[in-house]
């Protein structure tokens, strides 16, 4: 960098237009409508553009309440979800990092942690932690979500996993690709290490037949498939998707042999549209004592939410027209949202006892929400969710009724 013409910069707009786009890292799965400029980040850059560095804030503080929870089995609770400082840089032109850690909870992790080698836009490679490529909502980052968490399929899928990735776009944006091999997590878990000494390999392939074609009605039609194969040990806890409660676990037994999942995965964002939906089948062979079973795990999720503002809706969440002003007359954006997302397991899972006891087969959810967006940095987000279980032996877990809201600061 040449110091003596370096500015410091708290960034500019065109600063923030041009740079954000290739510093921050990529999904491989944005509509192809061009979003609303960002908001301004922190970068600080050399005049040529060959070296940056970004800083990110994400502060997420919720409230959740359960409306009927007799037994006393949930507390009711306010919680800081998401404390995550970040960094995204670029050096000598081809090469990107990122590093995203989070003090959420009371505690810390390194929720990712890669540097990416970049070829063309066609063609990086991704070396580090980071998010397998096989669920679509995984894949959403999290300042962007329509609701408080994600839904049920995402307990499926891989969080975070230390490997290798190749991933781009074909075709002037109408083919996308991200492929890795990892050291293979649990669904829904992330690692740090290898427990075993196997590996996962995931693929996701995603495509947008009308891209090109910025105003049709479909060009921000997008579908695929994903999948995963690899060799695990450990077996999921089954939880709700908002209270994160417990309903389905297998203490006692072990995984055997390669675990399977296959989604596919659709979305469309129009004007103030947006929807997408995923289906995912994990299958794994599961032991206790003599017992073996074939047992797959399958969940669904379809979403779809409105701006009844008017403001244009992507993958990359909503930025409001006018900020929000009280005396000035502006509410900034609202977004209406609702989902229907439902996971299944094998019945044999139940009657073979490979389930723990006390177990539920089936959990289906409906979901309705807010979102009031009072500025590109600010939104807070209301939900109710109703949770309704199928399958546990003696028919006893009463339905999840559930209140939450979340007040987010991103910048």
């Amino acid at each position: 960098m040449n110091t003596r013409r370096a500015k410091r910069i708290w960034v500019l707009w065109l600063v923030a237009i041009a740079t954000t786009t290739s510093a921050r890292p990529s999904s491989a799965q944005a509509p192809p409508a061009a979003p609303p400029p960002a908001p301004p980040p922190f970068v600080v850059q050399s005049n040529d553009g060959d070296n940056l560095l970004q800083f990110d804030v994400l502060a997420q503080v919720d409230g959740r309440f359960a409306l009927n929870d007799d037994a006393g089995g949930v507390v009711n609770a306010f919680t800081v979800r998401r404390i995550r400082p970040s960094l995204h840089g670029r050096l000598v032109r081809r090469f990107e990092f990122f590093f995203n850690p989070d003090f959420g909870g009371g505690t810390v992790a390194v929720q990712d942690a890669y540097f990416d080698t970049v070829f063309s836009t066609a063609f990086r490679v991704r070396v580090g932690k980071s998010k397998t490529p096989v669920g679509v909502e995984r894949l959403m980052q999290a300042n962007s979500l329509v609701f408080v968490e994600r839904a049920l399929p995402t307990a499926l899928v891989p969080n975070r996993d230390v490997g290798v990735q190749v991933l781009g776009d074909l075709a002037g944006n109408r083919i996308s690709y991200m492929a890795s091999i990892s050291n293979g997590v649990t669904d829904g878990a992330s690692t740090d290490t290898d427990a075993n000494g196997n590996k996962e390999m995931a693929l996701r392939l995603i495509g947008r037949p009308f891209a090109r074609r910025t105003d049709a009605a479909l060009s921000g039609l997008g579908v695929g498939v994903a999948g995963s194969i690899g060799m695990v040990s450990e077996l999921p806890v089954l939880r709700t998707a908002t209270l994160v409660q417990p309903f389905l676990s297998y203490t006692g037994a072990t995984a055997e042999g390669d675990r399977l999942r296959i989604s596919p995965q659709a979305f469309y964002y129009y004007k103030s549209f947006g929807a997408f939906g995923e289906y995912v089948r994990s299958g794994q062979s599961i032991r206790r004592g003599t017992v073996v079973a074939d047992i797959d795990h399958i969940a669904w999720n379809i979403t779809a939410s409105y701006v009844l503002t008017g403001e244009p809706v992507t993958e990359r969440a909503v930025r409001p027209r006018t900020n929000f002003d009280f005396g000035g007359g502006h509410v900034g954006a609202v977004q209406l949202a609702a989902r229907y997302h439902a996971l299944a397991v094998d019945e044999e899972a139940v009657t073979l006892g490979l389930a723990a006891p006390g177990s539920s087969r089936q959990a289906t959810a409906f979901t309705v929400g807010v979102n009031w967006y009072l500025n590109p940095f600010v939104k807070y987000v209301l939900n109710f969710e109703r949770t309704v279980f199928h399958g546990d032996p003696d028919g006893s877990r009463p339905a999840e009724n559930a209140v939450v809201f979340r007040a987010q600061l991103f910048f």
